[in-house]
C-alpha cells in the first residue's frame, strides 16, 4: 500500500480554497511529546484514498489508511489492526492477531516532518507492526472519530547534493510553490522524499505518536 502514500496532490487543488475555509474535521495528536494540531482532509483519487493532517513551517504531515486485510479501502466503525508495508501477509505474528478475530480492518500510518527548510531534511515514521490498532467509531452526526497510540519506524532522509545543484533555483521555486499550496489548502504537497532526490541515512529511530484523535466527517 505504499503507493497510496505517494498519491501526487494536483495543482488543480488550489481551486478548492474557499470551499475548505471553516473546515470542522479535528486532528490532535502528541508526537515525540509534542502537540501537533490540524484540520485533517481526506484525499480521494481513483480508487485511493486516505485521511491526511498537514502543516507548514515546519512541514508536516500525517496520513492514515484503513482497509481490509485483503487492501480493500473500508471505512466502517471497529478496530483496525496497525501494520507494516506491503509485506503485512507474510508476517506470522500479524497473521496470528488477525487470526483472533478482533479487527474489523488493517491500518498503515505514515508521518513526515521537515527538519531542515526548505525541504532539505525530513524526518519520517512509518507504521510496523507491534500489535497497536486504531479505534474507530462514527457518530449520529456522521462523523468518524480515530483514536490511537503508535510507535513508528523512524528514518531520516536529506536531499543529495546533485539535486540541489542542479535543481537550482527551479527546484527551490517548486519547493516554495508546494509549501504555498499546502498553507492554502490544508492539503499534502509532494512531500514525500522517497524518489524525489532525497537519500535515506543511516540513522534509524523511532516516531512516537500518542493520543491521536481524529474527527473527520466523511459527506
Amino acid at each position: 500500500m505504499k503507493k497510496i502514500f505517494f498519491l501526487v496532490i494536483p495543482m488543480l487543488l488550489t481551486i478548492g480554497v474557499s470551499a475548505q475555509s471553516g473546515n470542522p474535521n479535528t486532528m490532535t495528536v502528541l508526537v515525540d511529546g509534542k502537540e501537533y494540531v490540524t484540520e485533517p482532509r481526506r484525499i480521494i483519487i481513483g480508487a485511493y484514498s486516505y485521511i491526511t493532517g498537514n502543516a507548514i513551517n515546519p512541514d508536516k504531515s500525517l496520513r492514515v489508511w484503513l482497509g481490509t486485510y485483503d487492501g480493500k479501502e473500508i471505512t466502517e466503525p471497529g478496530k483496525y489492526l496497525i501494520v507494516g508495508d506491503e509485506g503485512y501477509k507474510k508476517d506470522d505474528e500479524v497473521d496470528k492477531a488477525w487470526m483472533t478475530g478482533q479487527y474489523k480492518g488493517i491500518a498503515f500510518v505514515r508521518y513526515i516532518e521537515e527538519t531542515k527548510t526548505p525541504r532539505m531534511e525530513y524526518h519520517m515514521g512509518e507504521s510496523v507492526f507491534t500489535g497497536q490498532s486504531i479505534d474507530v467509531t462514527k457518530g449520529d452526526d456522521g462523523y468518524l472519530e480515530l483514536t490511537f497510540d503508535a510507535d513508528l519506524a523512524g528514518s531520516w532522509w536529506k536531499e543529495n547534493t546533485s539535486a540541489t545543484v542542479f535543481g537550482g533555483v527551479g527546484r527551490l521555486t517548486d519547493k516554495m510553490t508546494d509549501k504555498a499550496v499546502t498553507g492554502a489548502t490544508g492539503y499534502d504537497q509532494d512531500i514525500d522524499p522517497e524518489g524525489r532526490g532525497y537519500k535515506k541515512q543511516k540513522t534509524t529511530d523511532q516516531v512516537k505518536l500518542a493520543q491521536c484523535k481524529i474527527r473527520l466527517k466523511l459527506d
